[in-house]
């Protein structure tokens, strides 16, 4: 069967710009109608209703921890052994650690001691732990 030739470029009519139909223009993307928009809207709190503004905490915050951790060494003499800080501690918190605390976490170790660590760094820039001691956790001088 013979194929229909372009006069104009001597291909054929299937592989031709000449032989093809001309394409549709595009139309440009149309903004959806102004009612359809939606905005953020806030809904009226009731009075004497929480308000809550994010997911609840699956794991403790080295914030929560700076008080536990001040109030041991306290009651230690004003230091401890890092040996012994993580498991007073975990007597201690017991119940009130959140359920996301017990896994591990990036390093290996229970997401609350590394929040004790990060806790710990916090208390050392703030004055209230003597930094440096490594395997020690001790009050500064100054409490």
């Amino acid at each position: 069967m013979a194929e229909d030739y372009c006069e104009l470029c001597d291909l054929p009519l299937s592989q031709c710009v000449h032989g093809r139909p001309e394409p549709k223009p595009v139309e440009p993307e149309k903004a959806p109608p102004a009612s359809r928009v939606r905005t953020r809207t806030t809904t009226p709190r009731v009075p004497g209703t929480p308000v809550r503004k994010s997911a609840p905490r699956k794991w403790t915050s080295p914030d929560e921890l700076k008080a536990p951790i001040v109030a041991l060494l306290q009651e230690s003499g004003g230091e401890l052994p890092a040996d012994e800080v993580f498991p007073t501690l975990d007597e201690r918190l017991g119940e009130a650690l959140r359920p996301g605390d017990r896994e591990p976490s990036p390093t290996g170790e229970p997401r609350w001691q590394l929040a004790a660590r990060k806790a710990r760094r916090a208390l050392q820039d703030e004055g209230v732990l003597e930094p440096g001691t490594p395997g020690v956790w001790r009050l500064s001088a100054a409490d």
